[in-house]
């Protein structure tokens, strides 16, 4: 079917099938019977896996009201735990950003003997058991070190055993994407005369900068959380090298569920905010570039 144009001298226009029309306003509306379903299955295994659970830890926290979710978060022995966890957190997060990029730029860049076998050493920490991690700290950094460095029950033993479990996150996030990278971006910037530093601040780091916000909010996430690597070597020692996860356990031990649930919620709170942050940051770098 033709119809004439209003806006031209009369040329006929043909009309797109009625079908057609029907089909791309659904398109853009409700979803097929499909993709509903599969929302549907998502939705609920999300809400079973994470949401319900959370929900429990929030409703466990107001058990014992604001008071004594105040009264939990303000004392002494959980306070140090707290402030130990997040600064070390942050500490080793910084660290992995730099060293993670770096290792993940050698990976990729630079061609040597045993490369492989780096590959294979960087997925360590992801296939051991924590537990099995901290035995392993304990045995090359304890009182029995071979090496003769003895660092357990201090809070560098906090930052080590952090340390070894959260390095992965930033190299397997920035690795791929630095694959990605065309290599003649670079030798277009050095043939307009773009120093190195300039070619990597101004055209790769931008590039990088999504993976490394990733890998960052990764490792800390799972910092702040992590407690098998920390039992064997920190010691738990109260107000000295205890940290969160500890306390949480402690409390659950005690019988305070509303204790261990308040401390689990400030863990959470804190780790949303680092992660939107982090998010923003880049959202605004990536703006500016």
């Amino acid at each position: 079917m033709t119809t004439a144009n209003p806006l031209s001298t009369g040329i006929p226009v043909e009309e797109p099938p009625r079908g057609l029309v029907h089909r791309r306003t659904r398109r853009h509306g409700a979803l097929h019977a499909q993709s509903a379903t599969g929302l549907g299955f998502v939705m609920l295994f999300f809400s079973v896996i994470v949401l319900l659970p959370l929900s429990a830890v929030l409703v466990k926290t107001t058990a014992g009201g604001w008071s004594g979710y105040w009264r939990t978060i303000t004392n002494d022995q959980t306070l140090a735990a707290l402030r130990l966890t997040i600064t070390q957190a942050l500490l080793v997060t910084l660290v992995n950003v730099v060293m993670g990029t770096l290792i993940a730029w050698v990976l990729v860049r630079d061609r040597f003997r045993g490369k492989r076998i780096l590959e294979v050493l960087i997925d360590v920490p992801f296939a051991l058991p924590t537990i099995v991690a901290g035995l392993v700290l304990l045995a090359l950094y304890g009182p029995k070190s071979p090496i003769g460095i003895d660092v357990a029950n201090t809070q560098r033993a906090v930052f080590l055993a952090l340390a070894f479990v959260t390095l992965p996150f930033v190299v397997r996030t920035v690795q791929p994407v630095l694959e990605e990278i065309d290599a003649e971006v670079e030798e277009a910037a050095a043939t307009l005369g773009a120093s190195r530093l300039t070619t990597f601040r101004r055209i790769i780091l931008p590039s990088l900068l999504p993976a490394i916000t990733s890998g960052a909010a990764l490792s800390f996430a799972r910092a702040i959380s992590e407690y098998g690597s920390l039992v064997l070597l920190s010691g738990n020692l109260a107000l000295r090298t205890e940290v969160a996860s500890v306390r949480i356990l402690t409390y659950v031990e005690n019988g305070n569920d509303a204790a261990a649930a308040s401390v689990a919620t400030t863990l959470l709170a804190i780790a949303l905010v680092v992660i939107v942050s982090l998010d923003l940051l880049q959202r605004r770098v990536a703006r500016r570039g």
